[in-house]
């Protein structure tokens, strides 16, 4: 495992989060490819807003940064020598829930795409995508919104079509809380990727009661994050993306 000192932080704003120089965002990244793990540090690192706290090339050292290392964002491949990148997702979600992760991978199947998101991943960026490509997407995930390829999005949208086809599916539950007008309005100012404060002034309430509604719209959908809450929506036939 390669662990990295501190970049230099500048301060400036990431959506409606204020980093200071002193915490830049927190980053463990999961590459089992020597050259595209480095690579991919490099790009990190260049990066003023943020700090590359590890480089792991196995589960094994991922879990053990993520027990005793604070991290505020995990970018990790999904195939790996000794497991799968979900497990690492997944361990994130429970040792560190206010965490953020990011997949990028050559893997583009219904199978894996759709494993991830649920486990909690809100981006997904395939390997060959262009380092500003990368850093744009770092930053627009830390601002609120779920970065996805353009042919990871289609392959969504496709999954979920297959899972409304399928005939042993299992029936909507009947007891389902409708949504109100204003938590549909939020649900597709989520779907488009606005950020909170953007929703408040497209909608013209407080910044503040952004959260409640998407919180309420979490429980109504089952859902633990915007991608969930999307997906699941577009599933219910409430959204069309």
């Amino acid at each position: 495992m390669q662990v990295y000192g501190a970049a230099a932080a500048a301060a400036g704003e990431v959506g409606d989060m204020k980093r200071q120089a002193e915490t830049p965002c927190r980053i463990l990244l999961i590459e089992d490819d020597t050259p595209v793990r480095e690579r991919l540090a490099a790009i990190i690192s260049s990066w003023p807003g943020g700090q590359l706290v590890a480089a792991c090339g196995t589960l094994a050292e991922a879990k053990a940064a993520i027990s005793d290392k604070p991290i505020d964002l995990l970018i990790t491949d999904l195939n790996l020598p000794d497991g799968h990148g979900v497990q690492a997702i997944r361990m994130l979600r429970t040792n560190q829930p206010d965490a953020e992760a990011m997949v990028i991978s050559v893997l583009a199947d219904d199978r894996n795409v759709i494993e991830a998101i649920e486990a909690g991943a809100t981006g997904y960026l395939l390997k060959d995508s262009d380092p500003i490509d990368i850093l744009d997407a770092i930053t627009e995930l830390l601002a609120g919104r779920s970065p996805i390829s353009s042919t990871i999005a289609r392959t969504i949208v496709r999954g979920f079509g297959a899972r409304q086809a399928k005939p042993n599916s299992a029936p909507e539950q009947t007891d389902v809380q409708p949504l109100t007008p204003r938590e549909m309005d939020i649900l597709w100012g989520i779907a488009k990727g606005f950020t909170y404060g953007e929703l408040a002034e497209r909608l013209e309430i407080s910044k503040q009661t952004v959260p409640v509604h998407i919180k309420n719209i979490y429980r109504k959908l089952q859902t633990n994050n915007r991608s969930e809450a999307v997906y699941e929506a577009s599933r219910r036939g409430l959204i069309r993306l």
